[in-house]
């Protein structure tokens, strides 16, 4: 009698919904689209400007390493940049060991 009860509860029990494919699969493309804006993109803009700095990169230069060397460029050759640290010292890095481009403290005018 009790496996009869057991066999009738298990027969009333409702079959789960059965979720469409596509709902998944548009989930899944609503992520990827959600990274690429938020994550690819802006990485690989902020590259293609880094990029952009060391080949424009030229003699007289002021810039920083990603070391925290601060210096001025006086040579360049292909992929070595020497750069004047002060009077003295001369150290040669790779290009692409330059961070940034030092910007001139603009003068501001009071009036």
């Amino acid at each position: 009698m009790l496996a009869l009860a057991f066999a009738q509860a298990a027969e009333a029990a409702p079959a789960p919904a059965q979720q469409n494919p596509m709902s998944g699969l548009m989930s899944i493309g609503l992520i990827f689209i959600i990274f690429y804006f938020l994550l690819i993109r802006p990485q690989k803009k902020t590259q293609k400007e880094q990029a952009n700095m060391i080949e424009q990169l030229k003699k007289n230069d002021e810039v920083i390493t990603s070391g925290g060397i601060h210096g001025t460029i006086v040579n360049l050759q292909d992929d070595v940049i020497t750069l004047r640290v002060n009077d003295d010292t001369r150290i040669k890095v790779q290009r692409s060991a330059i961070s940034r481009l030092k910007k001139p403290i603009e003068s501001e005018t009071k009036g």
